[in-house]
């Protein structure tokens, strides 16, 4: 176990999530909420129903320019011509493709991103001409919201159809969610519906907040890594 104090990176919303009991792990310079003090069991039945965990700490890249695709597949990375779509990796990252000139990296679900480290150092100014980097990763917060009720919840906050019916996975919405403009992705673990909300870093506190409001109605609560980490498992199928 670990506390936010003792790691010179912070997620805007430790203050918050040490408000609601969070217990936290190292990851990356982060310290990430594991828990919140619930039994392992409980918790994972919160990230089922409806549960909100904040991934800011997780590895993350963006590109942006009109060489994107090229420069990307030069450095082994794979992504569909189509906008508005999440590419999934061999090694777990997701490349949201926002638009023809704009890519986002998202790590996978426990937070690790080989393509990330394998890109952040493949490219320079010098050498990735009409591909630029932009630092997602201090600019933007990332929050996931999981569980059988998060459709509905969505449909409280956001005026574009989340809902699996008219939302599949790997879709993309750049939209408005609590009066923010956030990237919605969806990234179902398992059976489980999974979304991925990334908004402007300084407006973390509020989005993390109103969305609490939101799941209020539907018994919804914070989860920890240690709840993903076991959805995750009950997605895999046993040998």
């Amino acid at each position: 176990m670990t506390t936010p104090a003792e790691h010179t990176r912070r997620s805007p919303l430790y203050r918050a999530l040490e408000g609601h009991g969070a217990r936290f792990e190292p990851l990356g310079g982060y310290a990430i909420a594991s828990d919140f003090g619930r039994e392992a069991a409980d918790e994972t039945a919160q990230a089922e129903s409806l549960g909100l965990a904040d991934l800011t700490p997780f590895p993350r890249i963006g590109f942006k320019g009109w060489n994107i695709a090229p420069w990307l597949a030069g450095a082994g990375a794979e992504m569909g011509e189509a906008s508005n779509r999440a590419y999934p990796q061999a090694d777990g990252t997701r490349i949201a493709r926002l638009a023809p000139g704009e890519a986002l990296v998202l790590a996978d679900r426990l937070g690790k991103g080989p393509l990330i480290q394998t890109l952040d150092g493949a490219w320079s100014m010098a050498g990735a001409d009409g591909c630029f980097r932009v630092a997602r990763d201090e600019t933007s917060c990332w929050l996931l919201l999981t569980g059988a009720h998060a459709p509905s919840m969505l449909a409280k906050v956001c005026a574009v159809d989340l809902r699996p019916r008219a939302f599949a996975p790997g879709d993309i919405a750049q939209t408005n969610v609590a009066r923010l403009n956030v990237i919605a992705i969806r990234g179902d673990i398992g059976q489980v519906p999974a979304y991925d909300l990334i908004t402007d870093i300084a407006s973390a506190v509020y989005l993390w907040g109103a969305l609490l409001d939101a799941i209020a109605e539907y018994d919804g609560a914070p989860v920890g890594l240690d709840a993903i980490r076991a959805l995750l498992d009950g997605s895999e199928p046993s040998s």
